[in-house]
């Protein structure tokens, strides 16, 4: 064979090759890349307004030393994972997993993170006395748990904002701490 033969022959093969590499598809919802301006689209959020059958079930564990801190009566909210969500995290809390930072910090920040209204795609729950909380009916998706906790016998000392990134699948209900 000659040259020009063995090098047609192996870019016919390796464009077959190519060709029959499995595609991984889109990425799972609210997992796309950080990259690109962080800019809020109502569409991004539209996987979670979707009926499912997962849940979540929380408690607050959080500790400082001695000190147990309580979430009893305090809102949580269940904020789904978008581009825009995820980089708003990133800068609230420095993380895109899971922080505890006190409340007034997470807040001097809010007028750096990207702007947009979730609201109307977050969900929203209370803690109960014993520190627990629970979500159900979501789809499938990665959703960021977010509540204040105070210190235990102390309502007006300052709040720890607790954020914890959870991955609902499968229909069945997912246990977290935070």
């Amino acid at each position: 064979m000659s040259k020009l033969s063995l090098l047609t022959a192996a870019a016919l093969s390796t464009a077959a090759l190519a060709a029959c590499a499995p595609t991984m598809g889109p990425p799972p919802p609210g997992r796309g890349p950080m990259a690109g301006p962080p800019t809020f689209r109502a569409a991004d959020f539209g996987w979670s307004q979707a009926p499912g059958r997962n849940g979540v079930a929380g408690r607050v564990t959080y500790r400082q030393g001695a000190t147990r801190f309580t979430c009893s009566g305090a809102g949580v909210v269940l904020t789904p994972e978008t581009p825009w969500s995820r980089r708003r995290m990133a800068v609230l809390y420095g993380s895109t997993e899971r922080a505890a930072l006190p409340a007034d910090e997470v807040r001097a920040r809010t007028p750096r993170a990207p702007a947009g209204d979730a609201g109307p795609f977050v969900k929203r729950t209370t803690c109960d006395s014993a520190d627990r909380f629970s979500f159900s009916g979501l789809p499938d998706g990665a959703w960021y748990v977010i509540t204040v906790a105070r210190p235990a016998g102390q309502p007006q000392a300052e709040g720890m904002a607790l954020m914890r990134r959870v991955t609902t699948r499968g229909g069945r209900a997912t246990s977290i701490e935070l």
